[in-house]
This record gives structure tokens, C-alpha cells and sequence, in this order.
């Protein structure tokens, strides 16, 4: 996989932020959210997830994990 781009790196942040304040969030409320498509979102989902960040305990739900995360 080629390096993720800076912007892109920004995004999954924030996407990370959002669901930490939220709790739960579907996939789809996240795409509405940073307005980008659902597959895209899926991506991001799936870059924090296989870092341990988020899971997806319900089919489409997000939540974050209780790995320690330093966001600078």
C-alpha cells in the first residue's frame, strides 16, 4: 500500500475524533459527515481498525477500542 496522503491522514483523525464524541456511529453517518462516499469511509474504517483503533462490534457500527491513542 502506497503511503496515505496527509489530508487523508487529517480525515482519519478526525474520523476517529467524531467517534470517540459519539460513541457509535454507522458508516454511513460517518460518509454524510466528512462528505465522502461510503466506500471511501469504509477505507479510512478499515485503516483505523487494523491499527486497533475502532471496531465494528454491530454490521456497519463503529466504536473506538481501549488502545491508548496519541493524536498530535
Amino acid at each position: 500500500m502506497n503511503h496515505p496522503s496527509s489530508r487523508m491522514l487529517n480525515r482519519i483523525k478526525a474520523v476517529y475524533l467524531f467517534i470517540k464524541d459519539r460513541g457509535t456511529v454507522s458508516t454511513n453517518e460517518l460518509a454524510d459527515e466528512f462528505g465522502i462516499t461510503d466506500r471511501t469511509m469504509q477505507r479510512d474504517l478499515s485503516i483505523l481498525e487494523y491499527n486497533g483503533l475502532v471496531a465494528s462490534p454491530n454490521r456497519g457500527k463503529w466504536t473506538i477500542t481501549e488502545k491508548k491513542v496519541k493524536i498530535s
